[in-house]
């Protein structure tokens, strides 16, 4: 089978799921974390499968019940919740995160998805506080793995390198901005 072979077949089976397509690909999305596929993996598939808007958006809603999902498993199980902590540990010691910084991060495709709600839950008073900057910080991964992902896994190497090394510069720059303001506010 080849390649137009292939996608003949997948908008077949999308033209006969009919309504249970999206929802079958939202319920990816809810089992992602189990299957251990990346986030943006199922996100190139919906723009693959749906097109740039209805997969950008059914990835948006996606990943927002996700976030739901995380912020309910974090508060239910507290070994769940240690393990992120000892996560967070190793990966930032001794950081205070930003909102901003970590809505830089959810672009950044192998952050760890539930520890970056883990931050959010420590940032946030209240579920509708936290459900609010979730959703607001997974409008631009939703959007750009769905438009830009097949390219940037098709960039060369260095490309790839040079985008996630110019988004660690940005989040760098957040953190320096950030802890002179807390300085600022300090005197």
């Amino acid at each position: 089978m080849d390649l137009a072979e292939f996608e003949q077949a997948i908008e077949n089976f999308i033209g006969h799921a009919g309504l249970w397509a999206p929802l079958l690909f939202i319920m990816l999305h809810l089992i992602r974390p189990l299957l251990f596929l990346p986030v943006i993996a199922v996100c190139i598939a919906g723009g693959f499968l749906f097109g740039f808007f209805q997969g950008a958006i059914l990835s948006f809603i996606g990943l927002t019940l996700m976030s739901y999902i995380s912020y309910m498993m974090i508060n239910k199980f507290p070994r769940f919740r240690s393990k992120l902590a000892a996560l967070k540990d190793k990966w930032f010691p001794d950081r205070n995160l930003t909102v901003s910084q970590v809505m830089i991060l959810r672009v950044m495709p192998f952050v760890h998805f539930h520890l970056l709600s883990f931050y959010l839950m420590e940032m946030t008073n209240t579920r509708r506080e936290y459900m609010y900057y979730s959703a607001l910080g997974l409008i631009a991964p939703a959007i750009l793995y769905t438009a830009f992902g097949r390219a940037i896994s098709e960039f060369p190497w260095y490309t790839t390198l040079s985008m996630f090394l110019l988004l660690a510069a940005i989040f760098s720059f957040i953190d320096k901005w950030q802890s002179r303001k807390h300085k600022l506010d300090k005197t």
